[in-house]
């Protein structure tokens, strides 16, 4: 059982990595600007799940695999990048389909991309071997546990600052959409943020 006081010194740490600007703030910028404010809420569950799925396996041990072997880092890294260079495509040629009455990203269509945005970062599972264990009481009780009940704080947090970026985004954009000229230049932008996220993760280092 986590104790209070490691509870209250976890959680202001938990918040200050939450409000630093990042991937998933980035991405759910871009998801609001793109397709207005339910895909960037729905993008930010996808990526708050699938943190919860890095801390599943850090917390099992299985996180520490893919921060000892490079080539399945790798390969996850490569599958991030691909994928991320795909919503940039897809974001530049729709600057029209953000102008229009339906969303370019549907919410769940939304969920799935942070989930897999988040999965093919495989700096976040390092970033969770680093990090949660400095809270862990192996005396406290199960490990796992403590590592579910610390990313569910993470999770939540997180879920609430990049939804409310996302939001704000979602918010310019919409009033941005009645023109075309601006409609091509959000397409242009939230492209321009999802290949910096694709470029970020191929140039990333293991440690």
């Amino acid at each position: 059982m986590i104790d209070a006081v490691t509870l209250l010194a976890f959680v202001p740490a938990a918040l200050a990595l939450n409000v630093t600007p990042g991937a998933d703030m980035m991405f759910c910028l871009g998801q609001g600007l793109r397709s207005g404010r339910g895909a960037a809420v729905a993008a930010s569950a996808g990526i708050s799940v699938g943190g919860m799925v890095h801390v599943v396996l850090a917390g099992l041990g299985l996180g520490a695999v893919v921060a000892t072997v490079p080539a399945l880092f790798d390969v996850i890294r490569w599958v991030g990048v691909g994928y991320l260079l795909y919503l940039a495509w897809g974001a530049f040629r729709g600057g029209h389909a953000a102008r229009s009455d339906r969303p370019a990203f549907s919410p769940m269509r939304a969920f799935r991309a942070g989930l897999l945005v988040n999965l093919t970062n495989p700096k976040v599972i390092l970033f969770v071997l680093a990090f949660v264990p400095q809270f862990v009481r192996p005396e406290a009780g199960s490990v796992l546990g403590q590592f579910l009940v610390f990313g569910v704080v993470l999770g939540l947090g997180g879920f609430v600052v990049n939804s409310a970026v996302g939001i704000f985004a979602g918010g310019a954009g919409r009033w941005l959409a009645g023109s075309a000229a601006a409609g091509r230049w959000l397409g242009r932008i939230s492209g321009t943020i999802f290949a910096a996220l694709a470029l970020r993760l191929a140039i990333l280092e293991r440690a």
